[in-house]
């Protein structure tokens, strides 16, 4: 998995948009102008913050030591950062890519989604 792989698979979900809102370096992903994923250009190494979860987040890090981390410069209880290239079963990451999605997708405000959905 790579940037380019990751960002192909993301901006085909309906209302996605990209920018780049800190820095030239850091790339997020946004559904309805929030922050579903985060990732560093210019990381020696692929890796994305994505939100999950609370208890999926713990059991991913005790599952995937070597690949899933509290958010780097995130929220510890709600963020990850994950290295999917680390040991980490592809079908997992696109699960927590999907959830991280859907989480903040479901924590917009009904106007907005029902105008996303258009």
């Amino acid at each position: 998995m790579d940037i380019v792989s990751f960002r192909d698979y993301v901006i085909e979900k309906k209302g996605v948009t990209e920018d780049l809102p800190f820095d030239e370096s850091i790339l997020a992903f946004r559904i309805g102008n929030k922050i579903f994923a985060l990732t560093n250009l210019d990381a020696a190494e692929f890796s994305i913050n994505l939100k999950g979860n609370p208890q999926d987040n713990i059991t991913n890090r005790e599952k995937y030591p070597e690949a899933v981390f509290p958010g780097y410069h995130m929220n510890k209880q709600h963020w990850n950062t994950v290295f999917p290239n680390k040991n980490l079963p592809a079908e997992l990451f696109f699960q927590m890519v999907d959830q991280s999605f859907n989480l903040v997708y479901q924590s917009l405000p009904k106007k907005v989604r029902e105008s996303l959905q258009k």
